[in-house]
């Protein structure tokens, strides 16, 4: 039987998003709202590769044309997220959406075509020393009930989200504009103190407009002062959470901890199964702090075309020496300048500088 590869338009919304919530391999970025945020927010043009055999839609590869001043233009499967590349019911199926996406590129003179997956199910899993400095995606399977989840934690887990609560904080969740302002507060103080450039307020407000119920906001408070927020996007019966933040003068009263539970919590007694807390560096901090949820590495393989050639990336050499050093000091005094910079400033400039950081 015949299959038709075409671009996707706003009428093929609905069904795309259909598809894309039953498919065992799909993440939420993989729903048309990523593309429609992207562009609202940004202006980049997204191109929504369908398959359809019969009319029914048999396989998706979402991509973003994203071009950078004075640097090669590419397509991204997906910008600002760990996860995207083709979903499809045949193998068959996502070589044809991968052509169809690599003849789209040459001809609009991408010379670029990215896909940001998971490695294969099929593969053997990795042991440690494999896994040692490498990107990961950690994703813990949820209890059917917020009580059962935390029941099923160890007593120190459960001892730090109660400290949270004694030491006066509490959470709110939503949607509302509030919230959003709130969440963004706490962003623009976190990246700061990052210093790495902040998203946009409207790159936020255009994922809780396009996500609508598929979205949800946690914000924690210290009396009326908001210290922590996090985002979560949620697909079929899974979660994944891009953005968490907290105000480092805070930490001490625990809001993460919180801010976390009061996510999972919610998603454990509305239906998710699965919950991503993202990508990390395996061994390092981020990772040992979801590691202590219960969450375990999936090793991430993006995948790289040059001119519709699959780029071997074990052939690139990494900086050594006194080439890695100068990267380093570089990259901490880019650092150190940005954290110096007046909050307003960073809250001007930074989105104009994110915009075209893909990660």
């Amino acid at each position: 039987m015949t299959i038709a590869i075409s671009i996707a338009n706003e009428a093929d919304q609905p069904s795309w998003d259909a598809f894309v919530a039953q498919h065992s391999d799909a993440s939420p970025y993989h729903r048309y709202a990523w593309g429609q945020a992207v562009q609202a927010a940004y202006g980049f043009t997204p191109r929504y590769f369908i398959a359809k055999q019969n009319n029914d839609i048999v396989g998706v590869l979402p991509t973003i044309e994203f071009s950078r001043p004075l640097l090669k233009n590419k397509l991204c499967s997906l910008p600002y997220c760990d996860l995207g590349g083709p979903l499809a019911t045949e193998l068959s199926i996502v070589q044809q959406l991968l052509d169809a996406a690599k003849q789209h590129a040459k001809k609009q003179r991408f010379d670029h075509l990215q896909l940001r997956q998971l490695s294969a199910a099929n593969q053997p899993p990795a042991t440690p020393e494999q896994l040692q400095g490498l990107k990961v995606s950690m994703r813990m399977a949820l209890a059917q009930s917020a009580e059962a989840q935390l029941a099923s934690f160890k007593s120190k887990l459960r001892s730090q989200i109660r400290k949270a609560e004694k030491n006066g904080l509490h959470s709110e969740t939503g949607n509302s504009e509030t919230l959003l302002n709130h969440f963004y507060e706490v962003m623009l103080v976190n990246m700061r103190a990052l210093g790495s450039p902040v998203h946009s307020y409207q790159w936020f407000e255009q994922i809780v407009k396009h996500y609508g119920s598929h979205c949800l906001l946690s914000v924690i408070y210290k009396d009326d002062i908001p210290v922590g927020g996090g985002l979560i996007v949620k697909n079929g019966t899974m979660a994944s959470i891009p953005w968490a933040s907290t105000k480092a003068e805070f930490n001490r009263l625990a809001p993460n901890m919180l801010l976390y539970w009061s996510l999972l919590a919610h998603c454990a007694d509305n239906g998710i199964e699965l919950f991503d807390f993202g990508r990390s560096t395996y061994g390092e901090g981020t990772y040992k702090f979801k590691t202590q949820w219960g969450a375990t590495p999936t090793p991430l393989a993006w995948q790289d075309f040059n001119k519709g050639l699959a780029v071997d990336h074990s052939q690139v050499t990494n900086n050594t020496g006194a080439d890695s050093k100068l990267s380093g000091m570089v990259k901490s005094w880019v650092v150190g300048s940005w954290q110096r910079l007046p909050l307003q400033m960073t809250g001007s400039l930074g989105p104009r500088l994110r915009k075209y950081i893909d990660l």
